[in-house]
């Protein structure tokens, strides 16, 4: 009768894809001894192998392979060959006796990784190590990896076979019969009910049964106040972070040792870590090294100046466009993130000068933690240092611009008033239509004297922002700019909300004075008095409406029933507003 694994094996022909899964699993073991699991290459190589395992089960049921010295093999056809037996897996798993690997759907999902672990595991065993691969395999108790291997140390070569293994294989090792685990729980129950029999006849406790009388008693006894003493030490020391202490005791040599030889070694040590911590995702320990070379510069004794050069030097690494660029990009894209608390505690760390780095980034991540995370750090550092964001805001990349007048504007900061004030007048139509709103956040009487310079711009979006902000601040040093705008021609080519907005402006600025200007606007001409078109009457009528005195809503009533339906409906809803 064939079986599916006698199936297989008149399919050696085709044995490409066994070989491109061999070929992805080098990758992948190579994977694991470089990178950790957190590293995109690591990422990548791993999901190659899985995908490479898709392929297979596409031709085999179960892969069935023979472990040579150097070589791995379906049937008889090689599927890998690393005759370097430093670098060979086969030589791996043949110098402790296995023969024979199957690897069945669903090694995929979790255990093939674990397999590559315990390869790379052997490989830096030390000599005098107690474990072996058989002892790392049974550890990790596969369901989907099976194994056959032969003992070495005795001449009759009996098989020793993995839990789930069958007793005889295709390529004839074998043993005797391997219990089913039922057949082994019958036979372990069947010997406890005979020691308990046994033990009854003879007068003595049943198996398993423990006695006080059988031991020593000790002269004390712990109360529960000292044992539950113990467990919070036990468990005090276990949570205990040693890469902290270790970091600790580090700069505790540095900053007392005074021997230059001895510090240039620390110093090293220092700065060879940082990029570890970085690429394990430790940033508390970052931060934390980057605090305590502070104090260190600080506190230490007879520092030469090439240390303290170095040591100043570290921190500011960080905040360089490059490194931080780099560190960014590998927290947008990492599957697995830090805490909020742990880059909260590194973003505090950086520099000033990290500000235009950091503004370059912000539209560039796509996880909202990270950028609220370091959107929160770039306020801190444009507060913390206004020179610093006045400098950002002379920066020629507009997005950097539109980045440093959004943080302006939320920070209200008013050392950015002339910097903003010079982008109102030279900066593209996006870029002042920004720097107008942070203009207007900040509200100072620096932020309503920049934007007069608006009132005339070439674009209308920005002139009526800068109208309208300085109005509802009322600003009185635009009222001569407005007032010529609605008397001369400025506005004749202008639309209705444009002309709405200087007209309440006048009127908001005038105040009760304005009244004389605006009512004759308000009326139908006649015999010698000058014709205005709707649209000025009706603006006129918004404008008595921000005048607010009685005087100004009688002169509002009288043209309510007004012919003009424009003039009518604007001066209702004048009068609506003035209750």
């Amino acid at each position: 009768m064939t079986d599916a694994t006698t199936r297989d094996q008149e399919q050696l022909q085709d044995a490409t894809a066994v070989v491109h899964l061999m070929q992805a699993m080098v990758k992948g073991l190579r994977a694991v001894q470089l990178y950790l699991p957190n590293n995109p290459v690591y990422q990548r190589a791993i999901d190659n192998v899985k995908r490479a395992f898709d392929s297979i089960w596409a031709e085999f049921v179960e892969l069935d392979l023979v472990v040579a010295e150097t070589d791995l093999l379906l049937g008889e056809e090689v599927v890998l060959a690393q005759p370097n037996k430093s670098e060979s897996i086969a030589w791996v798993l043949f110098k402790d006796g296995l023969r024979s690997l199957s690897f069945a759907p669903g090694v995929q999902d979790d255990e093939v990784i674990r397999f590559l672990n315990v390869i790379h595991k052997v490989r830096t065993l030390p000599a005098d190590a107690a474990d072996d691969l058989l002892t790392l395999l049974w550890d990790e108790d596969f369901q989907f990896i099976r194994y056959h291997a032969v003992e070495l140390a005795i001449d009759e070569v009996p098989t020793i076979v993995s839990p789930d293994a069958p007793t005889q294989d295709k390529w004839g090792y074998g043993g005797a019969p391997a219990k089913t685990e039922v057949e082994m729980k019958q036979a372990v129950a069947e010997e406890a009910a005979s020691a308990k029999e046994e033990a009854a006849a003879e007068g003595e406790p049943p198996p398993g049964v423990v006695r006080v009388e059988d031991f020593d008693s000790t002269l004390y006894f712990l109360d529960e106040t000292e044992i539950g003493y113990l467990r919070q030490e036990i468990e005090r020391e276990y949570s205990r972070d040693l890469r902290e202490n270790t970091l600790s005791m580090l700069f505790d040599l540095l900053e007392l040792q005074t021997y230059s030889t001895v510090r240039a070694e620390l110093i090293s040590i220092v700065e060879n870590f940082i990029p570890y911590l970085l690429a394990v995702g430790d940033f508390n320990s970052v931060a934390y090294v980057l605090r305590e070379i502070r104090v260190v510069l600080q506190r230490a004794r007879e520092l030469l100046p090439e240390h303290r050069e170095t040591l100043q030097h570290l921190p500011s690494r960080l905040s360089e466009a490059d490194a931080l660029g780099q560190l960014l990009q590998s927290l947008d894209e990492a599957m697995v993130h830090p805490s909020e608390e742990e880059l909260a505690e590194l973003f505090r760390e950086l520099r000033p000068d990290a500000l235009e780095a950091v503004l370059a980034w912000l539209p560039k991540l796509t996880n909202e933690r990270v950028r609220a995370l370091l959107d929160a750090a770039a306020r801190r550092l444009a507060q913390a240092h206004p020179e610093v964001m006045v400098n950002a805001l002379k920066n020629p990349d507009e997005v950097v611009l539109l980045e440093a007048i959004r943080l302006a504007k939320q920070s209200k900061l008013p050392p950015t008033v002339p910097a903003l004030g010079a982008l109102v007048v030279k900066g593209s139509v996006p870029v002042k239509r920004a720097a107008v709103d942070a203009l207007a956040a900040i509200g100072s009487t620096g932020a309503m004297q920049q934007l007069e310079r608006a009132i005339d711009d070439r674009d209308r979006d920005v002139r009526v922002a800068a109208v309208r902000v300085m109005a509802n601040q009322g600003y009185r040093g635009a009222f001569p700019a407005v007032e010529a705008a609605i008397s001369g021609k400025s506005l004749k080519d202008a639309d209705l909300t444009e002309r709405t907005v200087f007209f309440e402006a006048y009127g908001a600025l005038a105040g009760a004075a304005g009244l004389e200007k605006l009512e004759p606007m308000l009326q139908v001409g006649g015999f010698m008095r000058r014709k205005f078109e709707p649209q000025i009457r009706a603006c006129a009528a918004m404008a008595i409406g921000k005048i607010g005195t009685p005087e100004a809503r009688r002169a509002l009533e009288k043209v309510t029933s007004d012919k003009d339906p424009l003039v009518r409906n604007a001066a209702v809803k004048a009068l609506r507003e003035m209750r």
